[in-house]
């Protein structure tokens, strides 16, 4: 979902969300069609994403809503306080 979410900051289709995904987690993440179609309809459920018009009807262009840029905003400080507290821990061991 995050990785969704990111990289519908700009408006894409499905084909270049994979794309994109994969560009964005250094190919560590490659999201089949299926899953990504079910998490599209499920970000389209919150209205955390919408659809965009375009002049291409046998594509589906999306982008990311206001109120799903408040919920990444929202995880990246939940992922930053994460990220403080195995800074924090005793003897600042790797994990």
């Amino acid at each position: 979902m995050h990785y969704i979410l990111l990289a519908l900051r700009e408006p894409l289709h499905g084909y270049a969300l994979m794309q994109k995904i994969e560009e964005l987690s250094d190919g560590n993440v490659r999201i089949a069609a299926g899953t990504m179609y079910g998490a599209i309809e499920n970000l389209l459920k919150y209205q955390w994403i919408t659809p965009v018009a375009t002049e291409d009807t046998r594509r589906k262009v999306y982008q990311i809503t206001a109120e799903g840029l408040a919920i990444l905003a929202a995880e990246q400080q939940r992922l930053q306080h994460i990220l403080a507290v195995y800074e924090r821990v005793d003897g600042h061991e790797e994990i």
